[in-house]
């Protein structure tokens, strides 16, 4: 039988603290994180593999042609970080098979949680790129400039202050 040793209250990384209710071994505790963070890939990689596809049918569209060189250049960037963001989003499937069966389950967890942080940047990046492409070529460059940008900020808002803005409010609730 496996002694259960849940991180201390103060660990801001802890997904469980002490005396909720939950009682796992460490090892469920990381097959727990690994089937959630599965979840999240899920999500983020059919995202990324749409908006990706949308952006590789662009040069084979009439008005592609008439992209002024700044528009040309966004577009490559954001082609660069679709392929990024879908490499990134895919690196899971990959550790997981390399290191299947060979108990590196809490590796597996904590590299899988750095690639999904930075397939969400790319993401955001690439939504707010998107944006700026789109308004630049429909309505002009300053609004393209301002899609973008606004983009941007509410993706940084949702994915970034909001979390961590929720995540002191639990700890300092003790919930």
């Amino acid at each position: 039988m496996m002694t259960r040793q849940p991180a201390p209250a103060s660990d801001p990384d802890a997904d469980a603290l002490p005396g909720d209710g939950r009682d796992e071994s460490e090892t469920e505790r990381l097959d727990r994180n690994w089937n959630e963070m599965l979840q999240e890939l899920r999500v983020a990689q059919t995202g990324t593999q749409i908006l990706t596809g949308f952006l590789l049918t662009l040069p084979f569209q009439q008005r592609f042609t008439e992209l002024d060189s700044f528009q040309l250049d966004v577009y490559l960037v954001l082609v660069v970080l679709a392929a990024l963001s879908t490499g990134l989003g895919l690196a899971p499937v990959s550790l997981h098979r390399v290191l299947f069966r060979r108990r590196a389950k809490a590796q597996i967890v904590g590299v899988t949680d750095a690639l999904l942080r930075a397939t969400l940047a790319g993401i955001g990046l690439l939504l707010s790129g998107t944006s700026l492409l789109i308004f630049d070529v429909v309505v002009g460059r300053t609004a393209g400039i301002v899609a973008g940008g606004t983009a941007l900020v509410v993706a940084a808002l949702l994915w970034v202050v909001l979390p961590y803005g929720a995540g002191r409010t639990t700890t300092t609730n003790g919930r």
